[in-house]
């Protein structure tokens, strides 16, 4: 009997020892994850459309407001607004909410973005929008599988 408690004592130990990893590791998932929307959205904001896409994977979704696309129709479309002279200039992300799944390869990263775009005419549009991008890492690449991109409600 004292053998199954010494060895039910080391087990409830060992968990309890194993906590702090998983948070750490929970913690330096988020600071990738950080990174990551940072630098895609400098890509973005610089038009750089080769390295933009980069961040996505094959078998990307997105939700806009026109509706749900794929990978190869956003690259088309976004492509074709940029080519038309249309640039975003910047960005500014705030309210950033990040949720490492229990096994670490999956993250909902949730946040406020703001955008300026010029068009060819010069005319500045500021926009606000709610986004929400789903990060899976797979082969240890991260790469957004699914992005939802809706307008933010206007302050009053």
């Amino acid at each position: 009997m004292k053998t199954h408690l010494s060895w039910a004592a080391a087990l409830v130990a060992l968990s309890f020892l194993a906590m702090p990893c998983a948070a750490q590791s929970q913690g330096s998932v988020e600071k990738e994850i950080l990174v990551l929307e940072q630098n895609m959205n400098e890509v973005y904001a610089a038009n750089d459309l080769p390295k933009y896409f980069s961040y996505y994977s094959s078998d990307f979704t997105q939700w806009l407001p026109e509706g749900r696309t794929d990978l190869p129709q956003y690259e088309t479309e976004w492509t074709a607004f940029i080519n038309k002279g249309n640039r975003v200039e910047s960005y500014d992300i705030s309210d950033m909410h990040i949720q490492v799944g229990p096994s670490g390869d999956v993250v909902v990263a949730s946040y406020l973005l703001g955008v300026k775009i010029r068009s060819p005419k010069g005319e500045v549009s500021n926009e606000s929008n709610h986004e929400t991008d789903v990060w899976f890492k797979r082969e240890g690449v991260w790469k957004v599988v699914h992005l939802h991109y809706s307008a933010a409600a206007k302050k009053k």
